[in-house]
């Protein structure tokens, strides 16, 4: 992704996230000029990777395979004597044309709740032994209190206040529905660890390669520098 489009992408979710008037955290609000003069006292943010990120899925078409968001809070599981938070909470922004791959969690369970905006549609499938996508049982899910059973490959609705459990070993994808404008979400799961709790069917990066075609206007989680 060039930078530009990432600078875009992050003031396009600023402005949905004051429209719905959710107050962010001290450190997301860091110029990448301020980030050079933060010390230790920092580290949990660092190490933890909160803030800014962005994701293209390694396809270079953040228009169609993507979208942005935020970590507010994290522990770190190989740092858990330092940072023993077990659990999460991000925010996550799509706008209308944008897909999140079919993936599962091994560790984590989530709770993603609609926080405003157009219409979510999440598709769900159990996974089986092998990992692969279980795509004739049906899949049992948890919303907002609710317990039942819906056919493989379930279309479920968000709308604004509603939520869903994504259990581990759970496929599912996310979209908004077409004609209705952008999203705002929330997660709460356990621990996050993008590098290594993400299971893509088929396969797909992450982590987005950056053209500096312009200044951050943020940084991403992955970008502070080291303490000074």
């Amino acid at each position: 992704m060039k930078r530009s489009e990432i600078n875009a992408a992050l003031r396009e979710m600023e402005r949905m996230i004051q429209e719905y008037r959710f107050s962010l955290p001290a450190f997301c609000h860091f110029t990448p000029e301020e980030w050079q003069t933060k010390g230790h006292e920092y580290d949990e943010v660092r190490d933890c990777k909160l803030g800014w990120d962005i994701t293209d899925y390694g396809k270079g078409d953040f228009d169609r395979f993507g979208f942005s968001l935020i970590t507010i809070r994290n522990g770190n599981r190989a740092m858990a004597d330092k940072y023993p938070s077990v659990y999460a909470e991000k925010l996550l922004y799509l706008k209308e044309g944008q897909y999140a791959p079919n993936h599962f969690h091994w560790f984590k369970t989530e709770d993603i709740i609609h926080r405003g905006g157009a219409p979510v549609l999440i598709r769900v499938y159990n996974s089986l032994p092998d990992e692969s996508i279980d795509y004739a049982n049906p899949v049992t899910l948890n919303c907002d209190g609710r317990r039942f059973t819906v056919p493989a490959g379930t279309l479920i609705r968000l709308t604004p206040g509603e939520s869903i459990h994504v259990h581990q070993g759970l496929y599912h994808d996310f979209q908004v529905e077409p004609g209705q404008g952008p999203a705002l979400l929330g997660e709460i799961s356990q621990t996050n660890d993008d590098e290594h709790d993400n299971r893509f069917e088929p396969p797909v990066g992450r982590f987005p390669a950056i053209e500096e075609d312009e200044p951050p206007y943020r940084l991403l989680c992955g970008e502070y520098p080291a303490a000074r």
